[in-house]
């Protein structure tokens, strides 16, 4: 189809024990995933080195999968502050990754990609497992993680396409004025 763009973004949801990474693609208004895991460095690991692990392969996925665009999920406040301070050391590492491959990245709130995926904020794993299953055509379960990233990168395909029109008008407002633009000098 002339005129249909594709994009492709890498959703990550991090997490210390367990990072979970989601490449979608959208073509037309057509979804489907391409990939799905999750990183767990070993337990016995220190931090700084599950850091390592983690960034490490979130960088293979986006050496291999080269996505339009890293969406990474924004860090929730947890009761414990040590938990919010490594799920932020987790973020980072995956935004060092992200930023020295050149990749675009973009980041939403856990509440804006259930809603998104599933016209609830408030929705449970499962009703977000279900809704990712089903717009991307995936078959059989999904670890809630890879779910989580998928989710993250469903998030993304949904609000660019929304924007395209707007960025169309933008660029043909600037093509306007340049013409008008040129036509005043003459």
């Amino acid at each position: 189809m002339e005129g249909t763009h594709t994009m492709r973004v890498l959703g990550l949801d991090p997490g210390s024990r367990r990072t979970g990474f989601g490449v979608a693609e959208r073509e037309g208004s057509a979804f489907r995933a391409l990939a799905h895991g999750v990183v767990a460095p070993p337990a016995r690991l220190d931090l700084p080195h599950r850091l390592h692990a983690i960034a490490a392969r979130a960088g293979e996925v986006m050496d291999e999968w080269k996505p339009d665009a890293v969406v990474v999920e924004e860090a929730f406040y947890h009761e414990s502050v040590r938990s919010t301070l490594v799920l932020g050391h987790v973020r980072g590492a995956l935004l060092v990754a992200a930023v020295a491959r050149g990749m675009a990245i973009a980041e939403y709130s856990p509440r804006e990609i259930k809603l998104s995926v599933t016209g609830s904020g408030a929705a449970s794993k499962d009703q977000v497992a279900f809704m990712v299953r089903r717009l991307l055509g995936v078959k059989g379960a999904l670890p809630p993680d890879a779910s989580d990233a998928l989710a993250a990168a469903i998030c993304h395909l949904q609000r660019a396409r929304r924007s395209e029109p707007a960025r169309a008008m933008t660029a043909a407002a600037r093509n306007l004025e340049a013409l008008l633009q040129g036509r005043g000098r003459r």
